[in-house]
């Protein structure tokens, strides 16, 4: 790959990165493409020699928020599936993830969103909780694969739910309640398997 070929494709996960972490803050429709190639340091115009559309972008921002996670830890040289129930809980339900949401779980900021988006974003958004489902049920300690995968989407659920609400409330004593009630029962699942 030759230098401008490698400084566009920079540029572009540049743009993809930013963009990702202004929809997880904004929502899909807050933020419009002026002001995300100003942020970049780009012009306006530049934003068509990376993307064929808005909704192109979108698709690629998403996909990156939805691998954000695995993502960070695999940076620090953590296996994602090293991450046992309890540890996720701790870092999914905390403060931390609650008051930061641009670097958080794309499903905790844009449930809503994804579910009003076209078909190729809903099927980013699809293939990104199957993946989670299969690595939270691997987390969960029932010997019966029905009733680990159960709990699973349950805790996948839940805490996608308490961030949500506990980012909602503007109540910072429920807000942390709700978090440490979640995290409490998620880690009972991981404990007895939600017996």
């Amino acid at each position: 790959m030759g230098h401008s070929q490698l400084e566009k494709q920079k540029t572009h996960e540049r743009i993809v990165t930013l963009a990702a972490k202004r929809l997880r803050e904004e929502g899909l429709e807050g933020i419009g493409v002026a002001d995300l190639m100003k942020e970049a340091g780009l012009t306006v115009g530049g934003f068509y020699k990376h993307f064929a559309s808005r909704d192109e972008l979108v698709a690629e921002a998403v996909q990156v928020a939805v691998e954000s996670w695995r993502r960070q830890l695999e940076g620090k040289g953590i296996d994602p599936a090293d991450v046992t129930l309890e540890q996720y809980a701790d870092d999914y339900l905390s403060a931390r993830h609650r008051d930061h949401r641009g670097e958080g779980c794309a499903y905790a900021a844009l449930t809503a969103d994804i579910a009003r988006s076209g078909d190729a974003v809903r099927a980013i958004g699809t293939e990104g909780i199957r993946k989670n489902i299969e690595s939270m049920t691997a987390r969960m300690p029932r010997p019966d694969a029905a009733d680990a995968r159960r709990n699973a989407i349950i805790a996948s659920c839940l805490m996608t739910g308490a961030v949500g609400l506990a980012r909602m409330v503007n109540d910072e004593e429920l807000s942390n309640e709700i978090l440490e009630a979640a995290r409490g029962f998620v880690k009972e699942l991981g404990k007895d398997g939600g017996k």
